[in-house]
C-alpha cells in the first residue's frame, strides 16, 4: 500500500519522461534491427550475384565440354557441318529477335503514340473543363450560335405558320375571286356611270349657278342704279322745295355733276330692266325681294346638291382606292406565291444536286467495291470452292452480275478456309509459315555448291538442345534437377563412346 501509493503520488512529468525513454529505447532497438537486416539483404544480395556468376561460369565451362564431346569422334568435314548448322540456327535465332525486337519496338512506338494521344486528350479535357482552352472556346460559341439558330428557326417556323394561314386565306379567296372581280367591275361600271351623270348635273349646276350669280349681279346693279335714281330725284325734288337761296346756292358745276350721275343710273337701270318708264322700273323694284328670295332658295338647293355630290365622290374616291389597293395586294400575293414557287424550284435543284453527287460517291465506291472484290478473289485463286458449289454461267467481266458471283464463290471458300483452321492455334500456324519462308529465302541466297546435310531431328536435339537453353540472357535462374540429369547423362554418353572406340583401336 505504502508503495503504491508512492507511485501515485510521483508527477506527471516523471511518468512522461520515464515514457520518453522507453520509447527512445525501443526506438533505437527498432534502428538496430533495421540496420542489421538492412545489412543481411545486402550480403545476400551479393552472395546472390556471387553465385549467379559462379553458376554462369560452370555452365559456360559445361557448355564448352559438351561441345568438345560432342566433336570429339567426329572429323574436320563432320566438325564444319556441325558449326555451320549452327550457324544457320544461330541466324535464325537472331534473325526471329530481330523480328520479335522490331515488332516490340513498333508496338511500343504504337503504344506510345496512344499513350501521347491520350495525354493530350486528357489535358484537353481538363482544358475543355476549366474553360480555358480553344475547344472549349469553339464549343462555346457553337453553343451560342445553336441557341441562336434555334432561336431564328422557332421564329422561321411562326412567320412560316402566319403565312401559310395567310396563304390558306388568300387561296380561299382565290376561288372566289373571279366572281367577285366581276361584280367590283360592274360596280366600277356603274359607278363611272353616276360619277358621269354627276358630273354633267355638276356642270350644268355650276352653270346654273354662274347664271344666278350673274342675274343677281345684274339685279344689284339695277338696285343700285334705281336707288341712285331715286335719289337723284328726291334731290330733285327737295331742291324744288329750297327757297331762292338755296337754290342760288347750288352751284352751276355741282348741278350738272349730279344730273349727269342720275342719267346714267337711269340709264343703266332701263337697260337692265329693259323698261322706260319710270313707274315700271318702280314696279320691278318693289318685286325684286321676290325673286331676290327664289334666288336664295335656289342657291340653297344647289349649295345642298353640291354637298351631295361631293360625298357621292368622296365615297366613290375611297372605293375606288379600296379597290385599287385589294388588287396591289392581290398582285403581291401572287408575287409572293411566285417567289415561293421559286424557292420551291431552288430547293429541288439543290435535292437534284445532292443526288447527284450521292450518286458520284456511291459510283466511286461501287468501283471500289468491284476492284476489292477482284483481288480478293485473285488472292484466293488457289482455293477450291466446296463440292456441292453450281457453277453458272459465263458471265461477262464487265457485268455487275460478275463481282456479285465472285463475291459469292469468295465467301464460300473464305467459309472453307474456316471450317479447316477451327480448332488450330493461329498463332503456331503464322509462325511455322514465317520459319518457312525465311527458310526459302536463306536457301535461295545461299550458292548452289554450298549442298547442306540433313541430320536427323533427335540427333539435332542431343547435341543442340542444351545450348538453345543457355542461349537466353546471362542473369537467368538456375537450372532445375532434370536438366541437370539430361546434361550428365550426355556427357556420360560421350565418354563411354569415346572408351569403346579407344578400345576397338588397340584391338585392332
Amino acid at each position: 500500500m505504502p508503495r503504491s501509493r508512492g507511485v501515485a503520488q510521483r508527477p506527471v512529468s516523471e511518468q512522461i519522461e520515464e515514457l520518453r525513454a522507453k520509447i527512445n529505447l525501443i526506438e533505437g532497438d527498432r534502428k538496430a534491427y533495421y540496420e542489421s537486416s538492412q545489412y543481411a539483404i545486402k550480403k545476400n544480395r551479393e552472395n546472390i550475384t556471387s553465385l549467379r556468376k559462379e553458376t554462369w561460369e560452370l555452365r559456360k565451362r559445361l557448355s564448352d565440354r559438351l561441345k568438345r564431346a560432342a566433336l570429339s569422334n567426329k572429323s574436320g568435314g563432320q566438325a564444319i557441318t556441325i558449326f555451320d548448322h549452327k550457324v544457320c540456327d544461330t541466324v535464325k535465332r537472331s534473325n526471329q529477335m530481330n523480328h520479335v525486337t522490331v515488332a516490340k519496338q513498333k508496338k511500343l512506338e504504337d503504344l506510345q503514340t496512344k499513350y501521347n494521344q491520350m495525354v493530350k486528350d486528357s489535358s484537353d479535357a481538363v482544358a475543355t473543363d476549366k474553360g480555358d482552352s480553344a475547344d472549349s472556346q469553339q464549343m462555346r460559341y457553337l453553343e451560342n450560335s445553336y441557341d441562336k439558330v434555334s432561336m431564328k428557326t422557332e421564329e422561321a417556323k411562326q412567320v412560316q405558320r402566319v403565312y401559310l394561314d395567310i396563304k390558306a386565306r388568300f387561296e380561299q379567296e382565290a376561288q372566289n375571286y373571279p366572281a367577285k372581280l366581276d361584280a367590283i367591275e360592274s360596280e366600277i361600271r356603274r359607278t363611272r356611270a353616276e360619277l358621269k351623270e354627276l358630273k354633267a348635273m355638276q356642270n350644268d349646276a355650276e352653270l346654273s349657278k354662274e347664271a344666278a350669280v350673274s342675274e343677281l349681279r345684274r339685279h344689284e346693279e339695277t338696285v343700285y342704279s334705281e336707288r341712285k335714281k331715286r335719289e337723284a330725284q328726291r334731290g330733285s325734288i327737295q331742291q324744288d322745295e329750297l327757297s331762292p337761296q338755296e337754290k342760288a346756292a347750288l352751284t352751276g358745276e355741282d348741278q350738272q355733276q349730279k344730273i349727269t350721275t342720275y342719267e346714267e343710273a337711269f340709264k343703266q337701270i332701263k337697260e337692265a330692266t329693259g323698261v322706260s318708264d319710270t313707274w315700271e322700273v318702280v314696279e320691278r323694284f318693289e318685286n325684286q325681294g321676290q325673286t331676290t328670295q327664289h334666288l336664295e332658295d335656289l342657291k340653297k338647293d344647289n349649295e345642298k346638291q353640291i354637298l351631295r355630290l361631293r360625298e357621292e365622290k368622296e365615297n366613290l374616291q375611297t372605293e375606288f382606292e379600296e379597290m385599287k389597293y385589294s388588287g396591289e395586294a392581290k398582285l403581291s400575293s401572287g408575287q409572293t406565291m411566285l417567289e415561293e414557287f421559286e424557292n420551291h424550284l431552288a430547293k429541288e435543284e439543290r435535292r437534284r444536286d445532292d443526288a447527284d453527287e450521292r450518286l458520284q460517291r456511291a459510283s466511286r465506291i461501287l468501283v471500289q467495291v468491284k476492284a476489292g472484290v477482284e483481288h480478293l478473289a485473285d488472292k484466293l485463286h488457289h482455293l477450291k470452292a466446296n463440292k456441292g458449289h453450281v457453277p453458272t454461267a459465263q458471265i461477262a467481266p464487265s457485268s455487275d452480275e460478275y463481282v456479285l458471283d465472285q463475291l459469292s464463290t469468295s465467301e464460300e471458300k473464305l467459309l472453307k478456309l474456316l471450317e479447316e483452321l477451327d480448332g488450330k492455334d493461329l498463332n503456331e500456324a503464322l509462325r511455322q509459315m514465317e520459319e518457312e519462308e525465311f527458310h526459302t529465302h536463306m536457301e535461295n541466297k545461299l550458292p548452289q555448291y554450298n549442298t547442306r546435310v540433313k541430320l536427323p531431328t533427335q540427333q539435332r536435339d542431343l547435341v543442340y538442345g542444351d545450348e538453345d537453353e543457355d542461349s537466353g540472357e546471362d542473369d537467368v535462374d538456375v537450372p532445375n534437377r532434370s536438366t541437370i540429369k539430361k546434361q550428365s547423362q550426355t556427357i556420360i554418353d560421350s565418354k563411354t563412346k569415346r572408351r569403346v572406340a579407344k578400345k576397338k583401336k588397340k584391338m585392332k
